[in-house]
């Protein structure tokens, strides 16, 4: 079974499986403040508007970074 860390933001969680991350990087050269390896936790996601997080975290080239709607933003769809 793989291990999935949750970092929520507002209607969205960041989810990471460190297992797939092939540590290109992407996440960190392109939004610093959220990724963080030198920080435990690595992501803080208070650090960049949702959006910014969302797109992203859709650069991950392995996978090992995805986005889920919280139960929030599921309920303001309906």
């Amino acid at each position: 079974m793989q291990k999935t860390f949750k970092y929520p933001k507002d209607e969205i969680t960041v989810l990471w499986q460190p297992d797939l991350c092939i540590h290109s990087a992407n996440c960190f050269k392109g939004l610093r403040g959220v990724f963080d390896p030198n920080r435990k936790p690595w992501i803080d996601t208070s650090q960049a508007e949702t959006q910014q997080i969302i797109d992203q975290v859709n650069k991950c080239p392995s996978g090992a970074l995805s986005i889920i709607k919280t139960e929030n933003a599921l309920n303001k769809e309906s």
